[in-house]
C-alpha cells in the first residue's frame, strides 16, 4: 500500500497526464522534446512538517517541481500555453480527488536553453506546493 506522500504525488501526476504534452515523473529529459511540450514532474522535498498536538498532527507544505520545457519556432507562446495549462488543471481540483488538503501552482521560473544544430529550449519549473496533513511522519 503506498504512502499518503505517494498517493498525493501520483494524482498530481496524473493531473498533469491529462495535459496534451507529454508528462514523464523523475525522468532525465529525452533527446527530442514532443512538439505538444514536455512536462517532468520531480517529487521535491516534504520539509518539516508544522506539528500540532491533541489530536497529535504533522503538516506538511511539500514543495514539487513540474520542468515544462517546449521547442519550435513559436517557444515563447507555447511555454506560456502550457505553463497556463498547468495552473488551469490545478485550479480545476486543488484536493485531487480528495488526497490532498490544497495544491498551489507558483508563478514559473523560464529559461531560454540553446540547443546545438537545432532549434532552442525554452524551459522552466514550476513550483507546486501540496498541503497535507497526516497522524505520522513520512
Amino acid at each position: 500500500m503506498p504512502s499518503p506522500r505517494e498517493t498525493i504525488l501520483t494524482a498530481l501526476f496524473a493531473r498533469l497526464s491529462t495535459l496534451p504534452a507529454t508528462a514523464l515523473r523523475g525522468e532525465v529529459l529525452p533527446e527530442r522534446v514532443p512538439a505538444e511540450g514536455l512536462l517532468v514532474l520531480r517529487d521535491g522535498e516534504p520539509g518539516e512538517p508544522e506539528i500540532t498536538l491533541s489530536p497529535l498532527r504533522y503538516h506538511y507544505q511539500h514543495r514539487v517541481e513540474v520542468e515544462a520545457v517546449v521547442q519550435g519556432a513559436d517557444r515563447d507562446a507555447a511555454f506560456d500555453t502550457l505553463c497556463a495549462s498547468i495552473g488551469v488543471a490545478i485550479a480545476a481540483d486543488r484536493t485531487l480527488g480528495g488526497v490532498c488538503d490544497w495544491v498551489e501552482a507558483e508563478a514559473p521560473r523560464p529559461v531560454d536553453l540553446p540547443v546545438e544544430g537545432a532549434a532552442s529550449l525554452k524551459a522552466g519549473i514550476v513550483p507546486v506546493v501540496l498541503h497535507y496533513t497526516l497522524s505520522h511522519t513520512l
